[in-house]
């Protein structure tokens, strides 16, 4: 059976049928042209002249202000302060301020007990009305020495008469040694008499003389002046602040407390004029000059930026003031760089309220 059926083929040997041949791809259609959008074609543009224009105008200003300015963070807020003392010492009475307080010119700070001042016054006037009442009595001992002159040269008259009678007696033999002698003597004395109250007649118009200044009797004058420093005295009892500002250190200021002469009692902050003090490196002062612009920030508020300009440059550096300056002409000498203090003043008021002391940063455009 095997010989009579038909013999089959191997897998191995059979073909596989054969792929038709692939056509010629087709050429591609061209797309239909699209009008360009004005948006875009101005969005290439841009990018195409402005980008290359903004990087040229940022180097050109980055290279402009490069170099042009200095800056440091060693600057604090300065403010003129003031320590108020008493002119006269006493018992404090009344204190009408407190800490942190705003005061105008003038206004009352605290009060000095004024009772003893008060009684100098009253005693200085007293010493007015007695100057008054011995003037009056010099001048009415000038009056009395003119009358005592009168009556003198009046007694120098009687006793030349009284002389001569005697002298012409003796001549005579009428009459004694004694007698004559007597007589001659009375002469003497009565004209003695007459200068006694003639210099007693200069020194009451002397001492009724007026000054030549203030043409008053200097003894009223003195005790006029002695009247016009007890109430002096007295005004200064009531102690007013010069100026505005705010309060500090006024927890000195208690009732009963004696007050000492010229001991500061409270210190009066000027709020209205304040300034920053920077103190800049001296490597930083080459192109610094008076007037320049300034711009300061400050740590205590970030964010706030005031414009200011150059008022000063320090006479000298910190070092020169200090109370023990260094002593460079020492072999152990170190440079060290020096700091000088630039006054750097306000041009507007800032926003918020200035504290002395307070930390700042301050650039100053040196171009």
């Amino acid at each position: 059976m095997d010989q009579l059926s038909p013999s089959r083929p191997k897998a191995e040997e059979v073909t596989p049928p054969k792929a038709a041949p692939k056509a010629d791809p087709l050429p591609p259609t061209p797309a239909a042209p699209t009008e360009t959008s004005p948006k875009a074609s101005w969005r290439s543009r841009l990018l195409m002249f402005g980008l290359p224009l903004a990087l040229v105008a940022g180097g050109a200003g980055w290279w402009l202000t490069s170099g042009g300015s200095v800056s440091t963070d060693n600057a604090y807020v300065q403010m003129d302060k003031v320590s108020v003392a008493a002119e006269v010492g006493g018992r404090i009475t009344e204190v009408a301020v407190r800490d942190g307080q705003q005061v105008a010119a003038g206004q009352l700070l605290f009060r000095i007990d004024g009772e003893p001042y008060a009684l100098t016054v009253a005693q200085a006037a007293a010493a007015i009305d007695a100057a008054e009442v011995e003037v009056g009595n010099l001048s009415a001992s000038a009056n009395t020495s003119s009358v005592d002159i009168a009556a003198a040269r009046e007694d120098v008259k009687f006793a030349e008469v009284n002389f001569g009678r005697q002298a012409a007696l003796m001549e005579k033999g009428f009459t004694t040694k004694a007698a004559y002698d007597a007589s001659r003597h009375a002469v003497a004395q009565a004209r003695e008499h007459v200068r006694q109250a003639e210099a007693a007649a200069v020194e009451a118009r002397t001492k009724l003389a007026a000054g030549p200044s203030s043409g008053i009797n200097p003894q009223v004058e003195a005790a006029r002046v002695q009247r016009s420093q007890a109430e002096v005295n007295l005004g200064r009892t009531t102690v007013r602040a010069p100026s505005a500002g705010r309060i500090a250190q006024s927890d000195r200021l208690q009732v009963g407390q004696m007050m000492v002469a010229g001991l500061p009692a409270v210190t009066l902050v000027d709020t209205g004029h304040p300034w920053v003090e920077a103190n800049f490196k001296e490597t930083d002062l080459a192109d610094m000059r008076v007037g320049q612009r300034a711009e300061i920030s400050f740590d205590a508020y970030p964010g706030l930026k005031v414009r200011g300009h150059v008022l000063t440059i320090g006479a000298g550096t910190g070092s020169e003031f200090s109370v023990l300056p260094a002593q460079n002409a020492t072999g152990n000498w170190v440079k060290v760089t020096q700091r000088v203090p630039v006054r750097i003043a306000f041009d507007e008021k800032p926003s918020r309220d200035m504290i002395a002391g307070l930390s700042a940063d301050v650039r100053v455009f040196t171009k």
